[in-house]
C-alpha cells in the first residue's frame, strides 16, 4: 500500500476522528477560502493551542481548526505512515526529525518556544521534595515519561546530570499521562514540563537547577503533503506572531533565544 493511498485511506476517517475536537462550529468546515486547518501538537500545547486555536477562528470566520494532541513521537509515526494532517508542532527536535527525514515537512521547521522540567508534586509538597536527589528515596514513587517521547528525552538527560538513578513507578506516553498520575495520587511526583504544572491549583511545581541542561525547543512545520497548505502556512504564521507568542509565553513557555 502506498503512502498517498494511505492518505486519502486515512482522510475520511481523519475527518471523524478528528472533527470532534475541532475549536468552533461552523456548519460547513471547508466553507469559505479558509477551510480547515488539521494540526498535529505535542500533549504539552493543548491549553495554549486550544486558545490559539479558537482566536485564530474568531479572526478568520471562513477556517475551522481541528487539533490532534498526543506525544510527538507518536504523532510523528503518524504523519510518516499517512495519517492526513497540514502542520505539526513537536515538543522536540528529535520527533521532528522523523518528520523531516521523511520528506513530509515542507521547508525548514521553526523553533516555536522553549519548554523547560520541573518536579510536579501534590499541594503543599507533603514529601518534602526538594530536588532529583529526594526523588531516588525508596518512599517516594515517581512518574516519568516513556524515553522514546521528549519529556522523557529530556528527563533522562537531568537525571544523568545530576548522578541521580531512580527506578520510576510508571512510564507514560505523553506529558499530561504523568501529570495525571500525581492528580491522582498514583505516585509521589513526576517530572513534567513547567506549563503543565502552572495554574494547576492540586499541584506545586518544585524548580530544579539540572532542568537548565535538558530544555526542550519546540518545532513547528507546514506538512509536504498538507490538503490545505495556505491555511497552514497562515496558521503557522499566527501562532509564531507577537500575539501568538504572547499566548504561549503566558503558559510558562519560554521565546527561543532568536525571539
Amino acid at each position: 500500500m502506498t503512502a498517498r493511498w494511505k492518505r486519502a485511506a486515512l482522510a475520511g476517517l481523519a475527518a471523524l476522528t478528528l472533527g470532534a475536537t475541532g475549536c468552533g462550529a461552523g456548519d460547513d468546515p471547508a466553507a469559505g477560502t479558509g477551510g480547515t486547518v488539521t494540526v498535529f501538537a505535542a500533549a504539552s500545547l493543548t491549553g495554549s493551542f486550544t486558545k490559539l486555536g479558537k482566536d485564530y477562528e474568531a479572526a478568520h470566520p471562513d477556517t475551522r481548526v481541528v487539533f490532534n494532541f498526543a506525544g510527538s513521537s507518536a504523532l510523528a509515526t503518524q504523519i510518516t505512515q499517512g495519517a492526513p494532517a497540514d502542520v505539526f508542532a513537536a515538543a522536540s527536535p528529535a520527533t521532528m526529525k522523523t518528520v523531516t527525514d521523511a520528506g513530509d515537512a515542507a521547508g525548514t521547521p521553526a523553533v516555536l518556544v522553549r519548554n523547560q522540567l520541573v518536579i510536579a508534586v501534590p499541594e503543599g509538597n507533603p514529601d518534602r521534595v526538594a530536588g532529583l536527589a529526594d526523588l531516588a528515596r525508596p518512599a517516594v514513587k515517581v512518574a516519568l515519561c516513556a524515553e522514546q517521547v521528549p519529556c522523557g528525552a529530556a528527563a533522562r538527560t537531568a537525571l544523568a546530570a545530576a548522578g541521580v538513578r531512580l527506578t520510576p513507578a510508571t512510564l507514560e506516553q505523553d506529558v499530561k499521562g504523568a501529570l495525571a498520575k500525581v492528580k491522582l495520587g498514583e505516585v509521589d511526583a513526576a517530572l513534567v514540563y513547567r506549563t503543565d504544572v502552572r495554574g494547576a491549583a492540586e499541584l506545586d511545581a518544585v524548580e530544579f537547577p539540572e532542568s537548565a541542561r535538558a530544555v526542550n525547543d519546540y518545532p513547528v512545520a507546514v506538512l509536504t503533503h498538507a490538503a490545505n497548505p495556505a491555511g497552514a502556512r497562515a496558521f503557522v504564521d499566527y501562532v509564531r506572531s507577537a500575539a501568538g507568542l504572547a499566548v504561549l509565553t503566558a503558559a510558562g513557555f519560554q521565546a527561543p533565544p532568536s525571539r
